[in-house]
């Protein structure tokens, strides 16, 4: 039985700590527009929300339903599984006990419980069908249908907007349909100059690629958990050596444990490793390095001493490229000791080295502001700002990774838009001493558990990748794959070689059906076009008030003042947020399938923005 807009109110719940609230916004925003009354737990109930164990708590929840004449309830939480299904127990159990479900006589005629794949698991085996599950994976219309929201009151435009995805997802299900991906053999770069040996550099590689018309370089990050040091690299060194020799792999990215990035070449002792590849001297990384020729290897950045882990990463496998997060993998995330200030310093330090090595540098940046709610003019003006850092330092190759779907409920021609508004900024930068290239890749909550879906996926956001640029025939130069299995286990070689085999052939067939016209791309130019020349503008506009107010912006001081006054808005950051108050108060909101910063529900205007600025630069000096 469908809901009705006339009689139901559905409240939308989650906890003070819980601070991932786009998803909430959307699904607000869209049911609104079904013509709903929707509410949203305020401060003190989600505070409240955390103790029902407590009568007085519970009595003030119960209240708070009948007043607002709910009749529909949904809690959401994406933190630990554990604490999301313990806080929603109490939930249904206070709602239970007060009688208040409609079979007992109360008004709330169902519950629901969105938050991550193993919460909702173990929801379902508590609750059975009793309870409605949203795991995070369901298009609009799906998710209404859930909500018993009938479909012919849904309005067209939240039908539409699935046109572009719906064909890339279709798309995505023939290439696996197909089971011709498994053919996909590697690709013979040994005529590229220096190949193989420790002097190679992976510029020439690519530009090697492009002149011969060969696939991008694939790029994996990987890494085996082991939690004895010494067995997980002799682990992975059998991995290496299956990946050189299925020779599918161009560039293998160590996924290093969080010691080796901060105690690298101290005595570790019983200190938990966390995760992750456990490397803790040059000579082990040398022996990964020697085992995986002609791979090119790369790794992350130390969180400490970032200028001499570099040297170690040159001297020990000659590292690909650097990536370096500027802000991040500091206090900002809890991922490193440095203040952002400190984290600023030595990151440029390091960059003047990069320079010097002539190895390109990759900003590791965009998507942690999207992580933290950042809207998408913050995700550009953070690549723009650290490539026109980069140049100012003298590095001569920039990567410009791309990560899409984040969050994963943007729409696909909002991404392009994201993407190529970042591209042709970053882009105006070249000239003979600065280049500039796209390595773009999946987002990291996008896949399904459901390992056929998820593999669907990758070859369905393969092809949104060729489309970013679709009049460079060369672009993009890297693809980091993203294994299918990222939201069931971690990937192993055979998962990883198959994943990469179905990008590869993705690519193969999406790039062949647009050469033989195959098909009309289901979106609309100009929409992507307008919401392109949207974000360039307000970046631009936002780079020009950086550059007049702030006395040398690229410097550590300078971008530290740039986050401190809130140019780069962070809603959802969970660490030191009374720290920098003007980078956590901005409101974000997905609407129509991107994301915006928002003002009495309304979108901001560039010129809003500018104005709040302002005060917070006077403020902060």
């Amino acid at each position: 039985m469908w809901l009705n807009p006339q009689e139901d109110r559905i409240a939308l719940l989650k906890t003070e700590i819980d601070v991932h609230t786009l998803g909430i916004s959307t699904i607000q925003e869209i049911l609104e527009e079904c013509g709903f009354t929707v509410y949203l737990s305020d401060e003190k109930l989600s505070e409240v929300l955390m103790f029902l164990g407590d009568e007085n708590n519970a009595s003030y929840f119960i209240k708070w339903l009948i007043n607002n004449k709910i009749t529909v309830v949904s809690f959401s939480y994406r933190l630990d599984p554990r604490d999301g299904v313990l806080f929603f127990k109490q939930i249904y159990n206070a709602i239970g006990q007060h009688n208040m479900l409609v079979e007992n006589g109360g008004n709330i005629k169902f519950c629901c419980f969105a938050g991550l794949p193993v919460a909702c698991q173990m929801i379902k085996m508590e609750y059975q069908e009793a309870i409605v599950v949203f795991e995070g994976d369901e298009k609009v219309v799906d998710s209404l249908k859930k909500l018993r929201i009938n479909p012919d009151k849904v309005p067209q435009s939240l039908v539409e907007i699935d046109k572009y995805d719906a064909f890339l997802e279709k798309f995505g299900f023939s290439v696996i349909n197909s089971g011709d991906y498994q053919l996909i053999n590697g690709v013979d770069r040994s005529s590229t100059r220096k190949f193989g040996t420790e002097k190679e550099f992976v510029v020439e590689r690519i530009y090697d690629g492009r002149i011969k018309g060969l696939p991008p370089l694939i790029r994996v990050h990987a890494g085996p958990y082991n939690s004895k040091r010494k067995d997980a690299i002799k682990e992975f060194i059998e991995w290496i050596k299956i990946f050189r020799n299925e020779g599918l792999l161009d560039v293998l990215s160590l996924g290093t444990s969080q010691l080796s990035q901060s105690m690298f070449g101290k005595e570790w002792g019983n200190m938990p490793n966390g995760g992750g590849l456990p490397i803790n001297s040059e000579d082990e990384y040398y022996d990964l390095y020697k085992n995986g020729h002609p791979m090119l290897f790369r790794t992350y950045a130390g969180t400490v001493n970032m200028s001499a882990l570099a040297r170690v990463h040159e001297r020990s496998m000659n590292i690909a490229w650097h990536a370096l997060s500027l802000w991040w993998f500091s206090e900002l995330d809890g991922r490193g000791p440095y203040s952002v200030l400190e984290n600023l310093e030595e990151s440029i330090k390091t960059l003047k080295y990069i320079a010097l090595s002539n190895k390109p540098y990759e900003p590791n940046i965009g998507h942690h502001f999207s992580f933290r709610g950042g809207d998408d003019i913050t995700y550009v003006l953070s690549i723009v700002l650290a490539a026109r850092l980069a140049k100012s330092i003298g590095i001569k190759d920039f990567i410009v990774q791309i990560m899409l779907n984040t969050p994963k409920q943007t729409w696909g021609i909002m991404d392009l838009a994201k993407a190529r508004a970042t591209m042709e900024l970053v882009r105006e930068l070249e000239d003979l001493d600065f280049h500039v290239f796209l390595q773009t890749r999946a987002g990291l909550d996008y896949f399904n558990h459901d390992l056929d879906k998820a593999k669907c996926q990758l070859a369905s956001i393969t092809a949104l990748m060729d489309d970013i640029e679709p009049y460079n025939n060369v672009s993009p130069d890297i693809i980091h794959v993203v294994s299918y299995s990222e939201a069931a286990f971690l990937a192993t070689p055979q998962v990883i070689n198959e994943s990469i085999r179905i990008t590869r052939r993705a690519l193969e067939s999406y790039r062949n059906m647009k050469k033989e016209k195959q098909f009309e791309l289901p979106y609309s130019a100009e929409a992507i076009y307008e919401r392109q020349i949207y974000l360039e503008n307000g970046v631009r506009a936002l780079l020009a008030l950086i550059e007049k107010e702030i006395a040398n912006p690229y410097s550590p001081k300078g971008l530290f003042q740039i986050f401190q006054a809130g140019f780069l808005p962070v809603p959802d950051l969970r660490y030191c947020r009374e720290k920098y108050p003007y980078a956590v108060n901005w409101k974000t909101k997905i609407k129509n399938g991107a994301v915006d910063c928002y003002f009495l529900e309304k979108r901001m205007s560039i010129e809003q923005r500018i104005d709040v600025l302002q005060y917070n630069l006077r403020q902060i000096r």
